[in-house]
């Protein structure tokens, strides 16, 4: 049994791992790939929104994670995190709802533009405040 922590990157590429369904998709992926991309995203956004954690009562998988967030406008909402991108799925934290059918986002950026003015803001200012910071380090 291979550790799930295995880097797949040191795998030897004639494993035959393409012909097992259960392996297709694995290569230079992580096996908890989809919980740490959740924990990235969080990551990167987090100072333009209120609050914003991976889910701990919705189930993570390989293929899906879930995102809770609330933005200045004090709106939450559960996205969920796949391969096709974030998407909402519901208006509350820890809930997803089948009937919603929203569309796919294929960054965090993009979802969190469409549904927060305020993070628009505040990530602009703060893409300002980087240029201007860059603009002094390069003259001086």
């Amino acid at each position: 049994r291979m550790e799930t922590d295995c880097n797949p990157m040191e795998l030897p590429n004639n494993t035959g791992f393409e012909e097992d369904s259960d392996y297709r998709d694995f290569e230079g992926t992580d096996v908890k790939d989809m919980r740490l991309e959740a924990e990235a995203v969080v990551n990167d956004v987090l100072f333009a929104v209120s609050n914003m954690f991976v889910s701990k009562t919705l189930p993570c998988a390989e293929d899906v994670a879930y995102i809770n967030v609330e933005t200045r406008e004090r709106n939450r909402y559960c996205l969920e995190l796949t391969e096709a991108g974030l998407r909402v799925v519901a208006y509350d934290f820890d809930q997803t709802d089948d009937k919603l059918q929203t569309p796919y986002h294929e960054t965090v950026y993009s979802l969190l533009d469409s549904l927060s003015p305020a993070y628009r803001e505040v990530f602009g200012n703060a893409i300002l405040q980087r240029l201007e910071a860059l603009k002094k380090e390069s003259q001086s």
